[in-house]
């Protein structure tokens, strides 16, 4: 008798950068394969920016979500799980949604799991797994985690792990975003309030991709780096995504185990 055809579909908005894809997005993909070996792992991405970058820099073709569900009803696939390594449910979850939709007839099951943050839950054990990759804070220092930003209304998932952080970790740490609220420009008086000398500047994104080495550690005015070094603060960077850490790479694993369960 054939076996089920089963395959996991890790989606993610992508990177350009090549050690940030090997260390974030494939780490976590052969994460996922070493936990589910009875099934076969894929790759998607949503950025279409992204993924004519890479095919027009190395001639190599990553499927969109669209895409990779069409080439899983082709090759046979009749069980998919699709697990976004997306932050929150915003712009490009719902491009994953949609996608999802469309091929709901095609499979006999056909699943998508959550995004990093969903649950009240979600943020403390994001929390805890944040926790493994800071050092030591004195009462001088403090740490400001990058997000993306959105003007999609998931952004308030931003000021609720913002909460959070001060709340469990350390009330010198805040969490600013590079294209919505709350700005790094909101945080400053704060600092200077706290007494505030040294800065860590730490993306809370997937990769340490564009934003992370331009827009928060660049040497242009308008880089967090330079806007902190400006206003008198020493600043310090911690340049690699969540995809690196180990225990962010569980939290997508257990997403996949919530869908397999239901």
């Amino acid at each position: 008798m054939v076996k089920n055809k089963k395959a996991i579909l890790v989606v993610s908005f992508g990177t350009s950068y090549e050690n940030s894809l090997k260390d974030c997005i494939e780490s976590t993909e052969n994460f996922i394969k070493e936990s589910f070996k009875e099934y076969d792992v894929k790759r998607a991405f949503t950025s279409y920016m992204i993924i004519n970058k890479i095919l027009k820099r190395d001639n190599i073709k990553i499927n969109n979500p669209v895409e990779a569900l069409e080439e899983l009803k082709n090759e046979g696939y009749e069980e998919v799980i699709v697990q976004p390594l997306h932050i929150m449910f915003g712009e490009e979850y719902e491009k994953i949604e949609k996608a999802v939709s469309k091929f709901k007839r095609e499979f006999k099951v056909l699943k998508l799991g959550k995004p990093l943050l969903f649950k009240n839950e979600d943020y403390k054990i994001a929390t805890e797994a944040l926790k493994t990759q800071l050092p030591k804070l004195n009462k001088e220092d403090a740490i400001i985690l990058m997000g993306h930003g959105t003007e999609h209304p998931a952004n308030a998932a931003y000021f609720q792990f913002d909460y959070y952080l001060r709340e469990h970790i350390n009330p010198n740490m805040y969490l600013c975003s590079v294209e919505s609220d709350p700005s790094i420009e909101s945080v400053i008086p704060k600092l200077n309030k706290s007494g505030i000398k040294k800065v860590l500047l730490m993306p809370f994104m997937l990769v340490a991709g564009d934003h992370a080495n331009n827009d928060m550690a660049g040497e242009d005015e308008d880089s967090w780096k330079s806007i902190l070094e400006k206003e008198g603060f020493k600043v310090e960077l911690y340049l690699k995504g969540l995809g690196a850490n180990k225990e962010f790479q569980k939290i997508y694993r257990d997403h996949i185990k919530e869908e397999m369960c239901q």
